[in-house]
């Protein structure tokens, strides 16, 4: 029995002096809690939109012709005058772009976009004020004014720079348009009414959050922009002043080298984006 006691409190005092050395033994450490990095925007990636506004005649030169009409397409002294009306009216449609930024956050942005629109300069096209009488069966035209035009495009570069979501950017490259084939849109049979030349201009562009309501294809981000775009086509006409046209068969029979030449416009307008790629 005592034999028994005496082990007990040996196993006893053992323990107790295992206790005493753990708890002199340092803690183990606790895992570093995890760091989850908020990810920097950048306007990196590829995006498409649309696009709305006002586009409004930007010739600085005045307009106003008087084409005398020769016989036998007009009484003798006939005489059609092109009044310098300004002309303006709706521009909308899409665009599709890339943009690659240097650094994230905030930094250098290159890119390229194209566009598409159509044009409304009204319905009251390229009227003259005629002084005589025309020949039954002809009309006089000019498929130099800014209303024969329907459409207009432009292929531009763009540089600007990122203030975060924010992006300040200038633009310019190739534009181009056309018009109607319907006369009373200035357009007569074989006209070649396609015409080129360049736009500059720039604007503002702000990106919204990645679960913007906008966001209806659940791209990385929606941005809106603010516009304005100089465009000039005075490159790439063909036809150039006043015609007498056929009303039969469309085919011009008397032309003047005077007449409307007013190929410059502005466009003021608002767009919207869907960018896919890099957040």
């Amino acid at each position: 029995m005592k034999s028994l006691l005496r082990a007990t409190t040996a196993l006893a005092g053992v323990a107790l002096a295992g206790s005493a050395f753990a708890a002199d033994l340092p803690r183990r450490a606790a895992p570093p809690p995890i760091f989850t990095p908020v990810p920097v925007f950048t306007w990196t990636g590829a995006y498409f939109g649309i696009n709305a506004g006002y586009a409004f005649d930007a010739s600085s030169r005045s307009n106003n012709s008087v084409f005398g009409i020769p016989a036998p397409y007009a009484a003798v002294g006939t005489t059609a005058t092109f009044r310098d009306r300004s002309q303006d009216g709706f521009s909308g449609g899409a665009q599709v772009g890339y943009n690659y930024q240097f650094t994230p956050g905030s930094g250098v942005v290159v890119g390229i976009e194209a566009d598409a629109q159509y044009l409304d300069f009204g319905r009251n096209r390229n009227n003259a004020f005629i002084s005589g009488a025309v020949a039954p069966g002809y009309y006089v035209t000019d498929p130099r004014g800014l209303s024969s035009l329907d459409y207009f495009g432009t292929v531009r570069g763009r540089l600007g720079y990122a203030f975060d979501r924010t992006l300040v950017y200038g633009t310019g490259g190739f534009a181009y348009g056309s018009g109607s084939a319907d006369r009373s849109f200035g357009g007569y049979a074989g006209n070649d009414s396609f015409r080129t030349g360049y736009a500059v201009g720039g604007g503002i562009e702000y990106a919204l959050p990645t679960d913007s309501f906008l966001n209806f294809f659940r791209s990385s981000a929606v941005t809106l922009k603010v516009e304005g775009l100089y465009v000039n086509l005075e490159r790439g006409n063909r036809n150039q002043g006043a015609l007498v046209v056929n009303a039969a068969n469309l085919v011009p029979v008397a032309y003047s080298a005077i007449g409307r030449r007013d190929d410059e416009f502005a466009v003021v307008r608002a767009g919207l984006n869907y960018k896919f790629g890099s957040y």
